[in-house]
C-alpha cells in the first residue's frame, strides 16, 4: 500500500531554516513525519461519519469513562472535536474539565484513545485574562494578546508563546482557539478591548504578533485558529448576549490580518463571529452568511482551510435563528465545524441532537451532501497535520 507523507504542522520558511541549520537532513525531516493512509473516497465513508466530523462539542467531567456521554458520542456518532472549559456557566461551578496539568494529561488521553481517528481537543488559550488553563490550577503565568503588541518586541512573543504551546502540547490539547486578530479599532469594545484581547488597533502589528504567535505553536505541534472572521474589533456590543450590529463601525482594514496569515500559508482554521454587517449581508450575521464566509473568506482571500463556527449557543444565534436554521444556514454559508460549547446552556445530547439534524438535512434535500464532503476533506485535511497516534 502506498502512503502519503503528513508532518505533524506545517513548518514555516524560518522554522525550516533553523531545523536545517540544527544538522536535520532532509531525510531525517521525513523520517520524523507520521505516515497516513491514502484518503478514502466519499462513497467510502458513511454520511454519520462526516456528519460527526462536523461537531465539536463541549461536555461536563473532569474524567470520563466507556460509558460517559462524551466517550459515546465519539465513539457512536464519530465526534470530530471536542473543548474544553474550566468553568460551568449554567451551574456557575469552577468545576468543568480543568482541575490540574496531571488531571488534563489524563481526560485528554482517555477522549483521544475512544477516537478512531485523531480527535481535535481545542481550548481558549489566548493569554492574560482569556484562558482556560489558569495559574491556581497549576499552569503557567500568561500575558494578554494586548501586552504583547504594546511591547511588540517579536522575540519576546515567540518566547511567550512558547511556553504555552508547550504547556498545551505536553496535555495533549491540539488546537488552540487562539489567536485573536481582530483589530482594536474601538477601545471601548466589551468583549475584545476590555479583556486585552487585541495586539493592536494596527492591523500590521496584529499581522506580525500572530504569526509569530502561531509559528510559536506549530513548532510545538499545536495548531491555531485565527479569531473573529470578519472582525469583532470595531462592535459596541458583546455576541455572547445579543446581535451586535457592526454596520455603522466595521471597516476592511479588519480584513488585513487574515488576508496576510492566508497569504504567508499559516491559517490553520479561522473562527466567524456572531457579528451582524449589512453592507456585507442583509439577512445574516457572519456565521450564517454566506456572502461573508464564500464570498468574501473563500473566493476574495483565496481560503480553503477549516471555517470553525463560534459557539452556535450564544445568544447572537440561538435567540434570533433557533438552532435548526442556525444549522443549516451556516452550513450554507461555508462553516466546516460547528462549535457547540455546550456552556451557556447544558444539553447532554446536543451531539445526537445535531448529528440527527444535519442527516435530516440532507436526507430531505435542503442540504447538499456535496457540501457535507467539503467540509469532511477540510477537517481531514486539518487532522493530516497532526501526529496520528
Amino acid at each position: 500500500m502506498t502512503h502519503t507523507v503528513s508532518v505533524p504542522y506545517q513548518l514555516s520558511r524560518r522554522a525550516f531554516l533553523k531545523l536545517v541549520g540544527q544538522g536535520m537532513a532532509a531525510t531525517a525531516l521525513l523520517a520524523a513525519c507520521t505516515p497516513l493512509p491514502e484518503s478514502p473516497t466519499d462513497q467510502e465513508v458513511s454520511l454519520d461519519v462526516k456528519i460527526g466530523q462536523m461537531l465539536m462539542v463541549g461536555f461536563r467531567g473532569l474524567e470520563v469513562s466507556d460509558d460517559s456521554p462524551i466517550v459515546q458520542d465519539i465513539r457512536d456518532r464519530h465526534l470530530g472535536g471536542v473543548v474544553l472549559f474550566d468553568y460551568d456557566v449554567p451551574t456557575r461551578s469552577p468545576v468543568r474539565n480543568v482541575e490540574s496539568p496531571t488531571q488534563v494529561t489524563a481526560l485528554v488521553k482517555a477522549l483521544q484513545s475512544a477516537s478512531a481517528t485523531p480527535l481535535l481537543v481545542a481550548i481558549d488559550y489566548e493569554g492574560g485574562t482569556i484562558t482556560r488553563l489558569k495559574e491556581k490550577s497549576g499552569f503557567p503565568p500568561t500575558v494578554s494578546h494586548q501586552y504583547l503588541g504594546e511591547v511588540n518586541d517579536l522575540r519576546f512573543t515567540h518566547q511567550e508563546a512558547t511556553k504555552m504551546a508547550k504547556t498545551l502540547a505536553e496535555l495533549g490539547i491540539n488546537l488552540n482557539l487562539a489567536p485573536v486578530v481582530d483589530v482594536n479599532t474601538n477601545p471601548d469594545n466589551p468583549i475584545i478591548a476590555k479583556y486585552e484581547r487585541s495586539f493592536s488597533a494596527d492591523p500590521e502589528i496584529v499581522t506580525q504578533q500572530a504569526l509569530e504567535f502561531i509559528e510559536a505553536h506549530h513548532e510545538q505541534g499545536v495548531l491555531c485558529t485565527l479569531k473573529h472572521f470578519p472582525g469583532h474589533g470595531s462592535s459596541t456590543g458583546d455576541s455572547h448576549l445579543g446581535v451586535v450590529d457592526v454596520t455603522d463601525t466595521w471597516s476592511r482594514i479588519e480584513l488585513e490580518p487574515y488576508a496576510s496569515i492566508i497569504e504567508a500559508g499559516q491559517a490553520d482554521a479561522i473562527m466567524t463571529a456572531h457579528v451582524f454587517n449589512a453592507n456585507l449581508d442583509p439577512e445574516y450575521p457572519a456565521t450564517l452568511s454566506r456572502p461573508t464566509i464564500t464570498g468574501i473568506l473563500r473566493e476574495e482571500l483565496g481560503y480553503d482551510g477549516v471555517v470553525i463556527s463560534d459557539d452556535m449557543q450564544m445568544g447572537a444565534i440561538a435567540d434570533h435563528y433557533g438552532f435548526e436554521i442556525a444549522i443549516q444556514k451556516s452550513i450554507e454559508a461555508g462553516v466546516d465545524i460547528l462549535a457547540i460549547a455546550n456552556n451557556s446552556v447544558y444539553e447532554e445530547d446536543i451531539a445526537a441532537h445535531t448529528v440527527a439534524l444535519i442527516k435530516r438535512l440532507v436526507q430531505d434535500g435542503r442540504t447538499d451532501e456535496a457540501r457535507i464532503n467539503e467540509s469532511y476533506q477540510r477537517i481531514r485535511q486539518l487532522k493530516s497535520k497532526l501526529t496520528a497516534s
